[in-house]
């Protein structure tokens, strides 16, 4: 089954029309009122395509790109049949990241916030074992995980499959890469023989047409391309920008920008509402569209919003449906689209008619593999912007004083006020600069007229750090010499020694993806990667905590597990002070972690 992506991006009538609505899938009335507070008016193809057969029990196989809503093409079909009794979990979703997992995770609890009673339980690496091994045991029908953090969980008995009625393998050709893929087949060998299984996966290598033939049984293919086309018209920025710091950063953008009219995009309805009051006590023009308003009420408000009686519009994508006002001139998606084609359609409210517009996007720093997803979709470079300083702002609002004052300048009633004020000078005595800056403080708020740095956060307290143990290399005793620094970040970094090497054919990729998502660190934290024989050398930041150490003490890299150590050098430069080896084994100096 295949779906052929168009050659540009349908209007959002022309989606209506074309394409079936999620009551034509035979979706629950449940889930169809979470979709419709999500803001989903209709299915994407990847959805349209997916959903159906996996309603009917069928295997899949779903070659689509990240950000086609793929995670909705999975979920909603499983929230549909999954049993609710017990607490083993009934379905497992295998995600490459943690990033994903997190993501995956919110995904179901959206979907499901009209299911009381069902569980969703993310467990990724990085994060503290007894959050994962309490919610394990009050029980989740949904269990989100990385395939590392899966296996230590199944290697412990702490996690039970053998209830399981749906697996998901999401962004399985990523999974492969990184070197999961021994990870991957131990759990689908740990799996009940009866269950249904959906693979996805942005490309098909000959890897997962593997699993693809081992483990599902007569599979339908489905490949769904994202319809990406963007107006050329549009010039598209995005701001990396904290949940807790968007509003700031929305108002600091609309002082420095010049704006004609502009839509801004949430996600839920309550959002709108809420944004909407907390732009018009700061001034603005600005209101809420949503899907619970009438008819009658969001046509009065467009046509506020054509005339210019109002600037700002806070919508849900389904509200926007066929709104086209040609004096937008911006779109800001306040909070970013879950799937590429949303996004095509926001921006497309602006840029009509041969003008000009732009887009921005707020991305939050949990949120960068869908900015990426965008990104690789269109085929477009969304262009990094710096939010306005405060020097910034408080230069536009300066400006902004005297364009008033030229204005008015001009105005028809200044003679009348000239004379009143003239008499006052008279009366009592008061130079005209001192009148004009009175009738200015009566028109402005003089306390807040100048927008103030933010406090600098305190400092906070250095703890005296446990010194690291004496580390050797090639060069020498690390203490006799400058300790390596990160080229980027400059933070200080040690050398560590894991088990795996070039006989077990791993890659730098698959080692930074390993650590990275079990440790819950970023690809900027590592350092120089040496893949030696038997061995590999990885630089790491010097100040890694405990738990981080624990959770990578347990990680497996191509079904390996690593043995993370501090690197001691060449074996004739180790210090002699250790404790000697029994013959053949390695002493197991890694830490328990404490529940």
């Amino acid at each position: 089954m295949s779906t052929s992506p168009a050659d540009s991006a349908p209007t959002d009538d022309e989606r209506d029309v074309s394409g079936p609505s999620f009551a034509d899938l035979g979706i629950d009335d449940r889930i169809l009122r979470a979709i419709a507070d999500v803001g989903y008016e209709s299915p994407s193809p990847i959805q349209a395509a997916t959903i159906p057969p996996l309603l009917d029990g069928a295997d899949v196989v779903g070659l689509a790109q990240t950000g086609t809503g793929k995670t909705a093409a999975f979920a909603i079909p499983i929230l549909m049949g999954i049993e609710m009794q017990g607490k083993a979990p009934k379905a497992l979703v295998l995600a490459p990241t943690r990033e994903l997992a997190i993501q995956v995770a919110e995904a179901f609890g959206r979907y499901s916030v009209h299911m009381p009673g069902l569980h969703v339980l993310p467990i990724y690496g990085g994060q503290n074992y007894a959050v994962q091994l309490s919610g394990l045991k009050r029980g989740a029908q949904v269990v989100v995980g990385t395939p590392g953090r899966v296996i230590d969980h199944l290697e412990r008995g702490t996690l039970d499959l053998s209830q399981l009625q749906y697996l998901v393998l999401d962004e399985a050709d990523e999974m492969l890469k990184m070197g999961f893929q021994d990870d991957v087949e131990r759990i689908l060998a740990d799996t009940p023989d009866e269950k249904q299984v959906a693979l996805f996966s942005a490309t098909m290598p000959p890897a997962i047409r593997k699993i693809s033939k081992q483990y599902l049984k007569n599979p339908i293919e489905i490949t769904v391309k994202a319809k990406t086309a963007t107006n050329t018209n549009i010039s598209q920025r995005w701001v990396l920008v904290s949940y807790q710091r968007k509003l700031d950063a929305l108002t600091r953008i609309l002082e420095v920008e010049s704006f004609e009219a502009m839509i801004i995009f949430v996600r839920t309805k309550q959002a709108t509402e809420e944004l909407a009051e907390k732009l018009r006590a700061r001034g603005y023009s600005a209101a809420a569209i949503n899907g619970d308003i009438a008819q009658a009420q969001r046509e009065r408000t467009i046509g506020q919003l054509k005339s210019g009686v109002l600037d700002i519009l806070v919508a849900t994508d389904v509200a926007a449906r066929g709104l086209d006002v040609e004096r937008i001139s911006h779109v800001v998606n306040y909070d970013i689209p879950h799937d590429t084609e949303s996004y095509v359609h926001r921006i497309g409210r602006t840029g009509r008619a041969g003008r000009t517009g732009e887009a921005l996007l707020f991305v939050a720093p949990r949120e960068r593999r869908l900015l990426d997803a965008i990104e690789r979709a269109t085929r477009q470079q969304v262009t990094e912007m710096q939010l306005p300083s405060v020097e910034d702002v408080n230069a536009q609002r300066v400006m902004k004083f005297h364009d008033a004052i030229t204005e008015n300048l001009n105005s028809a009633n200044l003679p009348l006020f000239r004379k009143l004020i003239e008499e006052y000078e008279r009366e009592h005595n008061i130079p005209l600069v001192d009148i004009a800056a009175a009738l200015a403080v009566g028109g402005h708020d003089g306390d807040n007229f100048f927008m103030e740095p933010e406090p600098e956060p305190a400092e906070r307290p250095r703890r005296d750090r446990e010194r690291a143990p004496r580390s050797f290399d090639e060069r020498g005793p690390r203490e006799h010499r400058e300790p390596s620094r990160h080229r980027q970040t400059g933070a200080e970094l040690v050398t560590y020694r894991i088990s795996v090497g070039k006989r077990h054919k791993v890659a730098p990729g698959a080692i930074v993806g390993a650590i990275a998502n079990e440790g819950g660190l970023r690809r900027s934290d590592f350092g120089h990667i040496s893949i030696r024989p038997d061995h590999s050398l990885v630089e790491l930041p010097a100040d890694l905590s405990k738990e981080t150490l624990n959770a990578l003490s347990r990680t497996r890299i191509s079904g390996q597990l690593i043995d993370l150590q501090l690197d001691q050098g060449p074996p004739g430069m180790r210090p002699m002070s250790r404790a000697p080896r029994r013959e053949g084994k390695r002493p197991d100096n890694r830490r328990k972690p404490r529940f």
